[in-house]
């Protein structure tokens, strides 16, 4: 097929690179000319996984181009819609005038029978607002596929993806056989296709969005409930994840989550729960945002506590500045914020990362940041883990503790070894895990079944595979 993918940010540059691998002559539009420029060049603008293989493929192939030029999407089969939804700058609810400005753009493009399918995430009452924008071309078809990418995974989530979801009209027969078309080498390896109205499509991704960030946040309210009570939420969590009506994940407590998604589509959430009258969402959602932000201010909390009650002065390290491994994207990222709330109480802050310093320096002058690992920790009196990196969670702590002036860290992630980093002299705290773990007990996270030998991944140096190399 024909296809069109308008905006190529994180969701379109995937999707247009997928569809491509798929077989499909795909063209990416979108209004950054340097983003257009690398993507067309193979190149991709961020960090994800295996996204820059999809991208040179395409352009090998010659099915992927990309283009600033919306008309460049004429004579397309589909167009897909993957502009960012971004929380409003004055409520929480969501900003539609990218989507707005795209489908008014595509309009003179479209040719008969063209379907427009938006894969953004929106609030209810979104499709039949496109619908409104393209009454004048009743031969046009209109559905939503809302997307489920996770980013650090978004190139493996959208060649094997767990669901398939059709939003469709009342006579919808035309959109669902447009998508079946589309994903038909999908379909054909059996990932699941639900077809449903538009409301429930637009509905989808906000409410699972919602369900993970209610996990998130309330493992970390139980966090604070163990530093109170002197318990371990990492023996709790996993002990609750093997409730099979639990499950394990999204139960590990930290700092929090972040990024562009979840915490504006938890906030879009309410703002369409407080206008259709269900207070009930709108309060749980409230709660579920306020756990997760305070987890912050704990985190800080922590960290002075650690520096004895006053943070004036004192050299800190934060190893992470991306809202998350495995991504460049520093959006409501955690560690930025702390770092920021550290350094305005008078800390002299040093930030690493292994792919979001080009990005953090940027946009946070007033921090300072190192490539490098090993010259981030030099001096340092704090370090707080922020970003579960493996090259972080797996540091060396006999190697990381010849670097630091004080052998103290925070885990705000909690996923280093605690026992690991006390036998090497080091100070250890983690978030909802003030207990003391006796000298001969076994790490929650290693616990296993007597018939499944233990594997544990070895160390690593400061930020490299081999002894040799200290720095990322």
């Amino acid at each position: 097929m024909k296809i069109s993918v308008i905006g190529c940010g994180y969701l379109g540059a995937v999707h247009a690179a997928t569809l491509a691998s798929m077989g499909h002559s795909v063209t990416g539009i979108d209004t950054d000319p340097a983003k257009v420029a690398r993507l067309g060049q193979g190149t991709a603008p961020f960090y994800e996984r295996g996204l820059e293989d999809l991208l040179r493929h395409g352009r090998d192939t010659g099915l992927l181009a990309f283009s600033t030029d919306i008309a460049a999407a004429a004579g397309a089969d589909v167009h897909f819609l993957c502009v960012g939804t971004p929380q409003a700058k004055t409520s929480d609810a969501a900003d539609l005038g990218f989507l707005v400005s795209a489908v008014t753009g595509l309009l003179p493009h479209l040719k008969p029978g063209a379907a427009v399918i938006g894969k953004s995430t929106v609030p209810v009452g979104t499709v039949d607002m496109v619908a409104g924008l393209l009454a004048e071309r009743p031969d046009v078809i209109v559905g939503w596929n809302p997307e489920f990418l996770r980013q650090g995974t978004a190139v493996k989530d959208s060649l094997v993806p767990d669901r398939l979801v059709y939003g469709v009209p009342a006579d919808g027969g035309g959109v669902t056989r447009a998508l079946d078309e589309v994903y038909a080498p999908l379909l054909h390896n059996g990932v699941p296709r639900i077809v449903t109205d538009f409301a429930t499509a637009e509905l989808i991704k906000s409410a699972s969005n919602a369900f993970l960030a209610t996990k998130v946040s309330f493992i970390n309210a139980m966090a604070e409930l163990c530093d109170a009570a002197g318990a371990d939420v990492v023996a709790l969590g996993e002990a609750m994840g093997l409730d099979p009506r639990i499950g394990a994940r999204y139960l590990h407590a930290g700092a929090g989550f972040g990024g562009g998604c979840l915490p504006k589509d938890i906030r879009s959430l309410r703002t369409q729960a407080r206008a259709l009258g269900v207070e009930s969402v709108d309060e749980w959602m409230s709660v579920v945002d306020a756990v997760n932000t305070g987890q912050r201010d704990r985190t800080v909390r922590i960290a002075a506590d650690l520096c004895g009650g006053e943070l004036a002065g004192r050299q800190i390290t934060i190893l992470g500045a991306a809202f998350k491994p495995d991504t460049d994207d520093i959006r409501d990222s955690p560690a930025l914020d702390v770092a920021l709330r550290l350094a305005e109480q008078g800390a002299a802050v040093v930030v690493t990362d292994p792919k979001a310093v080009n990005s953090a320096w940027v946009r946070y002058p007033q921090l300072r940041f190192e490539a490098s690992a090993a010259r981030a920790l030099h001096g340092a009196e704090l370090v707080v883990l922020m970003t579960e990196w493996d090259e972080f969670s797996r540091l060396d702590p006999h190697l990381a503790g010849d670097r630091v002036r004080l052998r103290t860290i925070l885990d705000a992630r909690n996923a280093l070894d605690a026992p690991a980093w006390r036998a090497a002299g080091w100070t250890y705290r983690g978030l909802g895990r003030s207990a003391a773990l006796p000298e001969d007990a076994v790490p929650a996270s290693t616990a296993q079944s007597p018939s499944v030998p233990s594997s544990p991944r070895p160390l690593l140096p400061l930020g490299g595979q081999t002894p040799q190399r200290l720095e990322i």
